[in-house]
């Protein structure tokens, strides 16, 4: 049960054919979270940031939750208006069975190498493929850009994967930090594979900053990820 609220939070840091994504469209941000699961009273924070060191960008996430902990971080850089993922590392511990993850992203051999727990990855890597964590800042970018729907090719263990969202429209989201306008998004599965559904909700006045995610996994808990405060390009992130 607790690892299925971890991976929960670990949804908002953990695809990409084309980002629309650029340096200039980027901003530094730092978010904390809370979670909750309604059939239990259990409850766990995360954090996410992202920051800039000369060309280029690293996406941090901690989350945390009684015994259980992950970590996850790439470091991107923006290569003619694609984000391009050059290491990612992940890690969970406390929940009886660890798992860590580094890989190394060398576009110039076109190859992605690594260890996935104690298997070797050697992956193909093609313009636009991404890791578990970029994927997600590369959808912020994509929602920001208006787009409406959009496909992303994540390395996913040996294998890359093809993730799917649609916009739904906007909402109104209440947070700590007040009413904040929003763009909703849906992870889009085939249902004849699974029940499971994933909503995001996206900050239109703060750079598309996530304030909200929902997932209802297939025995119908259900999870609700909430932003607590945080920062976008040094301003602290107010609601209505």
């Amino acid at each position: 049960m607790r690892r299925a609220l971890l991976f929960a939070l670990a949804l908002i840091a953990s695809p990409l054919i084309a980002s629309t994504a650029t340096a200039a469209d980027l901003k530094p941000f730092s978010a904390s979270y809370t979670a909750d699961w309604k059939q239990l009273p259990m409850s766990g924070t995360a954090e996410r940031s992202l920051s800039k060191e000369g060309d280029t960008w690293t996406l941090n996430f901690k989350a945390a939750m009684m015994i259980a902990s992950l970590t996850e971080s790439s470091t991107i850089k923006v290569d003619k208006d694609v984000l391009q993922p050059q290491t990612y590392h992940f890690e969970r511990g406390g929940l009886g069975k660890t798992k860590k993850v580094d890989l190394t992203f060398d576009w110039a051999a076109k190859q992605v190498t690594g260890t996935d727990r104690n298997d070797t990855i050697k992956l193909p890597l093609n313009r636009g493929v991404v890791d578990k964590s970029t994927y997600q800042l590369a959808l912020q970018q994509d929602v920001a850009a208006g787009k409406k729907s959009m496909s992303y090719q994540v390395v996913d263990g040996n294998e890359i994967e093809t993730y799917d969202f649609r916009v739904l429209g906007t909402e109104k989201v209440d947070t700590k930090a007040g009413q904040i306008d929003a763009v909703k998004v849906e992870r889009v599965r085939d249902p004849t594979q699974t029940k499971r559904t994933t909503v995001l909700w996206f900050a239109k006045d703060w750079n598309y900053l996530l304030v909200r995610l929902q997932q209802v996994e297939t025995d119908g808990k259900e999870y609700n990820i909430m932003l607590q405060d945080g920062t976008v390009d040094g301003k602290a992130v107010k609601g209505s």
